[in-house]
């Protein structure tokens, strides 16, 4: 008898999808014999089908999603047709966001935690790709996950830029795309613009600010599998966070994202190891969404010094020598340019993603195993935080091994553990009055410091899932006990 499938459901834009194929492998590693099924849009699935995992795709509103039964329904998308999707199933379990008799509810403590990160992401560690597995993947084989190879392209010099991004925050002008190709071609190198039927104007605006052979742009020529195997042919793509930029870092083309805007490098840069990611050193940076009229971090990417960083790394990775050093580029030193810092994507002994820097010889960039920061590279107090908050999780949440107490000796300093004290305190007074109404004010999680909201917006999220009911309480209570107790100093 054939085992129940497993299935996903991902109905968000085409880089959310192949976010989801770590997922897949993984769940075809725990279990090699039970199919894994995957309902998405079929506008992304069909061109991407050769580069998946070895999965089932349907359409979401296919009827052959509803003739059988399932072990699990794992729903990674918040549009409403999901939601129906998900709680109208038959499955042993279900994971993230489902809707019964018109009720909304979110299964999972780590999809609990992915939805309440909405507009409260400052002091997030995990990528996305790592939420999704997050409590449905043994720590095991969340260690044992391959992920496809950042290959040296085939040194001709072609570097890509992807011109488009979902918002325009998160994207470089068309002036921007022209000098920083008109600068490539000086250096000798073959720049081609890149994009979807949406970017062609931009494209053109791009071609012709730069004075560019008509044949560097490229956008809207190249269906997905097209492009593709275009990015195969490139040395380097350089992009904002957009889809595409997964696409590339799937089939294994070094990628350097420029991570501006309305981002965290942390949640949606390439998720395989050995990509590049140039991002802002602002306070605000990583946020969830810009409040000014316009993005400051925009103004740190220069071309001029896209060009040289982009020149640099084309080379070094073709010629294989940026992979002997993990932390440092080979050469002349690299000198950080103000506002702006350089990373390389890399994965614990965990298999959890984090960002490594890249520095100058001389300076150690390995990471730490203990502390999670590279020596020679200061780490901020929000760096601290966001390390501390991300061990905290995996201790209280579980899923993957944590080293939360050696975090709180080696890397959080007094003056923090105080002021998360403090944070515990004043959680625990709100908590006292909400217990008494029996429910919390809308924005009671906002009301708390920025450094302890990880906390009460997750415990908010948590009361609000489970209807205020006493086995909500219990748990919300003790997780902000053990908060506490954590951060007590002796």
């Amino acid at each position: 008898m054939a085992e129940e499938p497993t299935l996903i459901i991902q109905m968000q834009r085409m880089g959310d999808l192949i976010l989801s194929f770590p997922l897949c492998s993984r769940l075809l590693l725990l279990e090699p014999e039970r199919p894994v099924w995957v309902a998405g849009e079929p506008a992304f699935f069909s061109g991407l089908k050769p580069l998946a995992p070895q999965v089932v795709f349907f359409a979401p509103d296919s009827a052959a999603l509803r003739r059988v039964r399932y072990r699990r329904v794992i729903n990674l998308s918040h549009r409403d047709a999901a939601l129906d999707l998900a709680g109208s199933l038959h499955a042993e379990e279900r994971i993230g966001a489902f809707r019964v008799n018109g009720n909304r509810y979110i299964a999972g403590d780590w999809r609990l935690y992915r939805h309440a990160l909405v507009g409260n992401n400052r002091h997030n560690r995990f990528h996305w790709a790592d939420l999704e597995a997050l409590g449905v993947i043994p720590p095991a084989v969340l260690a044992a996950t391959r992920w496809p190879p950042a290959r040296p392209g085939p040194g001709e010099g072609r570097i890509g830029l992807f011109v488009g991004a979902s918002e325009a925050a998160k994207r470089p002008d068309p002036a921007f795309w022209g000098r920083l190709a008109a600068l490539l071609l000086r250096r000798g190198l073959r720049p081609v613009l890149l994009g979807g039927p949406a970017e062609r104007e931009a494209a053109a605006e791009a071609t012709r600010l730069g004075k560019l052979p008509a044949a560097a742009d490229c956008s809207g020529h190249f269906s997905l599998a097209e492009l593709a195997a275009v990015m195969r042919s490139l040395d380097l793509l350089i992009t904002p966070d957009t889809g595409p930029m997964h696409l590339a870092a799937w089939v294994g083309t070094p990628t350097l994202n420029l991570s501006m805007g309305p981002v965290n490098a942390f949640e949606t840069a390439p998720a395989p190891p050995g990509h590049m990611v140039l991002r802002p050193t602002d306070s605000c940076a990583g946020c969830w969404r810009c409040f000014r009229d316009e993005a400051a971090c925009r103004r740190r990417f220069r071309p001029e010094t896209v060009a040289w960083l982009a020149a640099r790394l084309a080379r070094d990775i073709s010629a294989g020598r940026l992979s002997h050093a993990p932390g440092a580029i080979p050469g002349q030193a690299f000198r950080r340019p103000p506002g702006l810092r350089l990373d390389r994507t890399a994965r614990d002994e965990r298999g959890l993603f984090t960002l490594t820097p890249l520095t100058a010889p001389g300076l150690s960039g390995s990471p730490d195993p203990a502390v999670g920061f590279s020596t020679g590279v200061p780490a901020s107090q929000r760096e601290k935080l966001a390390l501390f908050w991300q061990e905290w999780f995996l201790s209280a949440l579980g899923g993957a091994p944590h080293r939360l107490e050696c975090v709180l000796k080696e890397a959080v300093p007094p003056h923090l553990i105080d002021l998360l004290q403090r944070g515990a305190g004043r959680l625990t007074a709100g908590f006292a009055s909400g217990l008494r109404r029996n429910i919390l004010p809308n924005d009671f999680w906002r009301n708390l410091p920025p450094l302890i909201r990880p906390l009460s917006g997750y415990l908010q999220a948590l009361l609000e899932n489970g209807d205020y009911s006493s086995a909500a309480w219990t748990r919300a209570l003790t997780l902000a006990e053990d908060f506490a107790g954590s951060v007590r100093q002796e």
